[in-house]
């Protein structure tokens, strides 16, 4: 049996400034964007060399979904982007304007710094030890 997770749902408050930063700072592909209603579109996005996971950018629609803007994990990092070039990709998003949270460390498992998307998302962004 072949299993893997297909999407990762971030809850934002607006479709095109998700897109924005994924696709315009972050450098993502826009898999799709369907429009579903007037109102809710089905956006995936993913890191340029992943083919499987995408993330299923959902526009929050309740005061329930908006509380949890940015905090889907309490706090925590989130989601963790694996690099193959650390440098050349930590001096890009900070060139694009990506908010780092700390400078980048060197830790066992390799090089980690992490970073917050617009709406408070924590992220690693890490390259791991060969």
């Amino acid at each position: 049996m072949t299993q893997y997770i297909a999407a990762v749902t971030v809850v934002v408050p607006g479709y095109d400034e998700a897109i924005a930063f994924y696709v315009g700072k972050l450098g993502f592909r826009l898999i799709e964007d369907t429009p579903l209603s007037s109102s809710k579109r089905w956006v995936l996005v993913s890191p340029r060399a992943n083919a499987e996971t995408h993330l299923l950018l959902a526009k929050a629609t309740s005061d329930e979904q908006k509380r949890v803007i940015g905090n889907q994990t309490g706090g925590r990092v989130f989601l963790f982007l694996r690099t193959d070039d650390f440098e050349r990709d930590h001096r890009a998003f900070k060139q694009a304007g990506v908010e780092f949270l700390e400078s980048p460390r060197v830790e066992t498992y390799g090089k980690v710094a992490v970073f917050r998307d617009p709406f408070g998302n924590k992220w690693d962004l890490i390259q791991p030890r060969e």
